[in-house]
């Protein structure tokens, strides 16, 4: 949960060496299992105190017309967190800005400019309960 943990404090907690910890760690980053070391900002401290959940529909879905609709939210600074994902939406998006009227205009920009966008619901947060990236390991990384 705290990438400033010491490889010391690790293995204490696990019952390794430093070494140990620091070797498996490097391993782990080499193989992909760790993909980052982040610190979670507070959007809210930053500017962005609205967050919203948008599901998105495309009306087609042709490889090239799901690709380019990736590529503007991975190249939109508002989206946090863009899946690609089955059911009745096609995209959900998580979606952070400082205001509606900042909300507004990203789904004029975004959204509503995209003929391709069938139709999108918008979901304003009230509470954030628990937001997080962990990953539950149960023991699985006992090996690595």
């Amino acid at each position: 949960d705290d990438v400033r943990v010491t490889a010391e404090t690790i293995g204490e907690r696990v019952g390794l060496s430093a070494a140990a910890v620091q070797r498996r760690l490097k391993r782990m980053r080499e193989a992909g299992v760790i993909e980052a070391e982040i610190a979670q900002v507070s959007p809210a401290s930053v500017g962005y105190p609205l967050s919203c959940i948008v599901s998105v529909d495309i009306d087609r879905e042709t490889a090239a017309d799901l690709d380019r609709f990736k590529a503007r939210m991975l190249a939109c600074a508002e989206v946090q967190q863009c899946y690609y994902v089955t059911g009745v939406a096609d995209f959900i998006l998580v979606v952070l800005v400082a205001d509606m009227l900042a909300f507004e205009a990203f789904t004029r920009a975004q959204l509503l400019a995209d003929a391709n966008v069938r139709s999108f619901t918008t979901h304003v947060v009230m509470e954030p309960v628990k937001v997080g990236l962990q990953v539950p390991l149960n023991g699985s990384l006992r090996s690595a």
